[in-house]
């Protein structure tokens, strides 16, 4: 099984430094995207720490149970950003989110902590496969609002949970097996909070009209596409794409 990818990371028109960093490992078949966050420059290094950890992790581990990989992968980023924040003052506080995929044969896996997205496209659909960890998320299950009232409160940047902040980060990780025609997104909350989930697939679908005759020109199409959108609608945050979908 052969994996086409394409990312890409854009500042966005508000913000003076990007925090998001994006790993896309051909080798390993996994990919991330990490958005930082913390004062001074404490999210740029967070999220840079995060994607430069990955292949290196991989490397030596590869070998691990696909998701015993994900969560112990993850909590070594955890304990990295936390012994470099103790040991520079100007950088404690900071942490990051991240979301990841993992192609293992016929099945992806999939970890992720904060509010960093992964969704899932297919027969002109598109499925959020995470959770966010986020204040509002919380108050969208217990009920107290819907999702449409949800994308207006003041608090939706608020993260309940996300990585480098405690000493131990618990980490969602799950599996699918992946169908004919799948495609697979990652993105940041500077794709999520400004270009809604119809948008997303419109713009997705218009670029790649056949998954299975994917091109690496179609997806990165794709990816640039959604970021122009994102900043056509504002751009108040960075934003970081990656598109994936396996081909037979």
């Amino acid at each position: 099984m052969g994996i086409i990818s394409a990312g890409a990371t854009d500042i966005g028109r508000k913000r003076k430094t990007n925090q998001d960093s994006i790993c896309l490992d051909t080798t390993h078949n996994f990919f991330a995207v990490a958005d930082g966050m913390g004062g001074h420059n404490g999210g740029d290094i967070a999220s840079q720490l995060s994607v430069k950890i990955i292949p290196e992790f991989l490397k030596v581990n590869g070998k691990l149970e696909p998701d015993i990989l994900m969560k112990e992968m993850i909590q070594t980023i955890n304990e990295s950003i936390l012994a470099k924040a103790q040991s520079t003052p100007d950088l404690q506080g900071m942490g990051t989110t991240i979301s990841a995929i993992h192609f293992a044969g016929p099945q992806l896996f999939v970890g992720n902590v904060g509010d960093s997205r992964v969704y899932m496209i297919n027969n002109h659909h598109i499925y959020q496969l995470t959770r966010d960890h986020s204040f509002v998320q919380e108050k969208l299950n217990m009920g107290i609002y819907t999702r449409e009232e949800a994308s207006k409160d003041p608090q939706k940047n608020v993260l309940v949970r996300s990585v480098g902040f405690d000493p131990d980060v618990l980490v969602d990780v799950f599996h699918y097996r992946i169908c004919k025609n799948d495609l697979f997104l990652i993105c940041s909350d500077g794709l999520h909070g400004k270009v809604s989930d119809a948008d997303i697939l419109h713009i997705v679908k218009q670029n790649i009209p056949n998954p299975a005759e994917a091109t690496k020109g179609q997806l990165q199409d794709a990816v640039h596409d959604l970021i122009r959108q994102a900043n056509e609608n504002g751009g108040q945050d960075n934003i970081s794409v990656i598109l994936a979908v396996a081909k037979a």
